[in-house]
């Protein structure tokens, strides 16, 4: 919030994690509502959803170009976002398909990887959700290099709030 008041505008990307994809969408739903009072410029932020290789079902359903989840057995490092049969799918991959951005499922390895490397680097101790959101974006972020068009602003929905500037 501060950031888009502040510059004015919405960052390109925000990479969320997701449980029921509710919280995408409300994202989603609070970038437009600044842009309809003039708070920002406009609402073109490219969402990108990320679940753990352990419990993807709306990742799934989005790489299977489905606007149904098939219901999965969660078995998952990342407890708080193990919901096997999410009740947001259909508004979260609305609001992936309306923004430009992408669903993304990280291999269960990478989610502790990204604890790790955002304690080290940056000193947060996030919990399994931060983790998945830096693997998530290490992953995005070697997308966009193949592409020199892709903005470099990535702002982040994790445990403590920081933005990165690629």
């Amino acid at each position: 919030r501060q950031m888009c008041i502040r510059d004015r505008k919405s960052p390109a990307h925000a990479v969320v994690p997701a449980a029921s994809g509710s919280l995408v969408t409300k994202i989603w739903k609070g970038l437009n509502e600044f842009a309809s009072l003039g708070l920002i410029e406009s609402a073109n932020t490219q969402m990108h959803l990320v679940q753990a290789g352990g419990c993807a079902p709306i990742a799934q359903a989005f790489e299977e170009g489905s606007t149904h989840v098939r219901p999965v057995r969660p078995n998952s490092i990342a407890k708080s976002l193990a919901i096997g049969n999410p009740a947001d799918v259909v508004y979260a991959l609305q609001v992936v398909k309306d923004s430009g951005g992408s669903a993304t499922i990280v291999p269960e390895e990478e989610v502790s990887a990204g604890m790790k490397l955002l304690a080290e680097t940056e000193g947060i101790f996030a919990e399994t959700a931060g983790g998945l959101v830096i693997s998530a974006l290490k992953r995005l972020t070697q997308l966009a290099r193949s592409n020199p068009m892709s903005p470099r602003l990535l702002s982040l929905q994790v445990t403590a709030s920081k933005h990165w500037r690629l």
